[in-house]
């Protein structure tokens, strides 16, 4: 049984060819219906995608828009790894880590 690398040990080029073959599987997915086997792959995709970004560039106590979901904002708390900690604005105030590839400016 092959073992999987983990996002964090892979290249940028490994990393590019893993989102390309996880996006043609969720769109197989949405096409036959499979809405769980979708969400967990579009997961899948942003987890990789966040590899390829540099964490140095979200500072703690910003705002981010969060993708995907316009007009919701995300204020940093700390950052471990390629996860931003905090709190959604407008949220239940519990706080919760997002990969930085689901902020934005």
């Amino acid at each position: 049984m092959q073992q999987d690398k983990r996002y964090s040990t892979m290249t940028e080029h490994e990393l590019r060819q893993e989102i390309g073959i996880l996006q043609e599987q969720a769109r197989k997915a949405e096409q036959m219906g499979m809405v769980s086997e979708f969400a967990v792959l579009e997961r899948k995709v942003q987890m990789a995608k966040a590899y390829l970004m540099n964490p140095n560039e979200f500072k703690p106590g910003e705002l981010y828009e969060i993708e995907g979901s316009p007009g919701q904002y995300f204020k940093i708390d700390y950052l471990n790894g390629v996860f931003a900690w905090g709190y959604r604005l407008k949220g239940d105030g519990h706080e919760e880590a997002l990969p930085i590839s689901l902020l934005k400016k």
